[in-house]
C-alpha cells in the first residue's frame, strides 16, 4: 500500500495531555467533536455502520470488535499519534474512512513540509473519502472528509488546474451535501466560508459570483455559524481570520489580529487543536 512508503513526522509537543484512554474518551467526546459532530463509535454506532455499508463492510465484521477499534484509532488521533490512527482505521475500509481521513488530512496539514508529499497525501484522502460517500452516504462526514481533502489538495495546485479539475464545485457540493446531513456541523460552515472567500480571492467578486455563487456574504455568514457553534475551536477563529484576509486584505487587519490571537490563547483539548492554535500564533510573527 503506498502510505508504508510515507514518513510521518511526529506531534512536536508534549500529549499527556491528551490521554483519552478508557471511559475518558466518551466523557470528552462532545467537546472534541464539536467541529464535526462524529458520533461516538459505541457498540450501537458500529452495528449501524455495519449494516449501512453492506458489503463494503469488513467481512463477518463484529460491531463490538469494530467499535473497539474505530475508539481506539480516535485516541491515536486526539493524542498527536496520527499513523497509528490511520492505519488501524484505514484497515476498515469505508467504516474507518472518517478516523483515516481526518488522521491523514492534519497530519499532511501541519506536520508534512514537502508540498508534493502534501498533494500526494491530501489525494490520497480524497479517495478514501470518495469510497465512504459511495459506501455511506447519508453520514456527513463521508461528505466532509472529501471537501476537506479536495479543498486542501486545490489549495497546492494552480488555480487554472483546480479549475479544470472542477474541484471548486465538487468541494461546495460535497460541503452543501455534509450540511443538508447535519446542520450544525462548524468545521463545514468553516470550509464554506473560506469556498466563498478563496472564488472571491483568487478570481474576483465579479467572476466568481457569476461563475460559481460565491458571495462575501455568504462567506460572513457561514463562518458566524462556525463561530457560534464552536466557540472555544481554535480553527474557527484562525479561519476567521483568513477569510477577513481574502475578503478584505489590509482593511480589516486590525480584526484578522484579533482573531489570530484569539485562536491562539484558546486551550486545545487535543492535538489537532494545539497544531491549530499554532498555525494561529504563527501568522503573528
Amino acid at each position: 500500500m503506498a502510505t508504508k512508503k510515507y514518513s510521518w513526522a511526529k506531534f512536536p509537543h508534549d500529549q499527556k495531555h491528551f490521554d483519552y484512554s478508557g471511559d475518558k474518551l466518551k466523557k470528552a467526546w462532545a467537546v472534541l467533536h464539536a467541529g464535526d459532530r462524529e458520533p461516538f463509535p459505541d457498540d450501537k454506532r458500529a452495528a449501524a455502520l455495519i449494516k449501512a455499508a453492506g458489503k463494503a463492510a469488513p467481512k463477518n465484521a463484529d460491531p463490538e470488535f469494530i467499535a473497539g477499534v474505530l475508539q481506539q484509532a480516535w485516541r491515536e488521533h486526539h493524542r498527536g499519534d496520527f499513523q497509528q490512527a490511520f492505519e488501524m482505521a484505514n484497515e476498515l475500509g469505508p467504516i474507518g474512512a472518517s478516523v483515516a481521513c481526518k488522521a491523514l488530512g492534519i497530519h499532511a496539514a501541519y506536520l508534512v513540509t514537502d508540498e508534493a508529499e502534501q498533494l500526494k497525501r491530501f489525494e490520497q484522502a480524497g479517495k478514501i473519502a470518495e469510497t465512504a460517500i459511495t459506501a455511506l452516504p447519508a453520514e456527513a462526514n463521508s461528505h466532509y472528509r472529501y471537501a476537506y481533502a479536495m479543498g486542501r489538495y486545490s489549495q497546492g495546485i494552480s488555480i487554472a488546474k483546480a479549475l479544470k479539475l472542477g474541484l471548486a464545485t465538487k468541494v461546495r457540493d460535497a460541503l452543501k451535501a455534509a450540511l443538508e446531513l447535519e446542520p450544525k456541523h462548524a468545521e463545514a460552515h468553516t470550509a464554506l466560508a473560506l469556498y466563498h472567500g478563496e472564488i472571491i480571492g483568487k478570481i474576483g467578486a465579479l467572476i466568481g459570483g457569476m461563475t460559481y455563487g460565491a458571495k462575501a456574504s455568504e462567506a460572513e455568514k457561514h463562518i458566524q455559524t462556525a463561530l457560534k457553534l464552536t466557540p472555544d475551536s481554535p480553527i474557527a477563529h484562525a479561519e476567521h481570520g483568513n477569510l477577513l484576509l481574502l475578503l478584505y486584505g489590509d482593511k480589516k487587519e486590525k480584526d484578522v489580529v484579533k482573531a489570530f490571537e484569539k485562536a491562539g490563547k484558546l486551550k486545545p483539548h487535543d492535538a489537532m487543536e494545539e497544531l491549530d492554535s499554532d498555525f494561529a500564533k504563527s501568522q503573528l510573527e
